[in-house]
């Protein structure tokens, strides 16, 4: 069974962290290196970062398979737009139906919230992640560079979804 929690309390945020530097170490080391990842889960995806990031008004969500904690989910409500800032399952729980359950609660925030579409940034060598995203019904916009500190840049495509009413 999937389940899917807001993540309110330092306990939460901990668990998230953890499953961070798993998730990321795992997946994006071969695509962006070490160096880039250790900047980025400390900059990020620690508690302290989370901490902030929820008081800029990012919400975070845990996803737990079978009452395990698998995943993670961020947004943010903007304009007329959620951000979709963080989606994020471990490896051995995908293939599961838990990133298209994790999209339809996304969706639902997004028409809880009155917004007219889904926006996210995915790295522009996350090849697997794009097909996803584009077989959800997300359109790739454009790229994006941004410059995160210490040398480090985030390469991303920009993705957009119309939300259904």
């Amino acid at each position: 069974m999937i389940k899917i929690e807001a993540a309110i309390t330092t306990q939460n945020y901990q668990q998230i962290e953890i499953l961070a530097d798993t998730i990321w170490r795992e997946h994006y080391i071969p695509i962006v290196g070490k160096p880039q990842i250790d900047y980025m889960l400390d900059k990020f995806q620690s508690v302290k970062a989370i901490e902030k990031q929820v008081e800029d008004g990012y919400e975070y969500f845990s996803i737990y398979y079978d009452e395990t904690p698998v995943g993670y989910i961020s947004i943010k409500e903007e304009k007329d737009t959620l951000f979709l800032s963080k989606i994020y399952v471990l490896s051995n729980y995908r293939g599961k139906k838990i990133g298209k359950t994790a999209m339809q609660f996304v969706e639902q925030k997004a028409k809880t919230y009155n917004l007219k579409r889904i926006r996210l940034t995915v790295n522009i060598n996350n090849i697997n992640s794009i097909k996803a995203y584009e077989k959800l019904g997300f359109k790739n916009i454009g790229a994006l560079i941004a410059d995160i500190g210490s040398g480090f840049v985030m390469d991303d495509y920009e993705m957009i979804k119309l939300v259904k009413s």
